[in-house]
């Protein structure tokens, strides 16, 4: 099928330029990308993915981690294991 439609999208450069890098790392362009979502969407006839409003309490633990609030530095995965088995 010859590839004859455009699409033009605003984003924010920073955002942008996070999904490229993982585009890249799975071996995508970005084109390749938005063909890949726009045939999930026609596959799934919808969103290839649940849409959902965070509640306060999810948005509240989003924002701590975005600040780096109330988190806990493990050595290595066995002592993260230990401290969730002990908990």
């Amino acid at each position: 099928m010859a590839k004859t439609a455009t699409i033009t999208v605003r984003v924010d450069p920073e955002l942008k330029k996070k999904a490229e890098q993982t585009f890249s790392q799975l071996g995508l362009t970005t084109s390749e990308a938005v063909v890949l979502f726009l045939k999930q969407v026609e596959f799934h006839r919808g969103l290839p993915f649940e849409v959902k409003i965070p509640n306060e309490e999810t948005l509240r633990a989003m924002e701590d981690v975005e600040n780096r609030r109330g988190l806990t530095r493990y050595e290595s995965v066995d002592s993260l294991i230990q401290d969730m088995e002990g908990a």
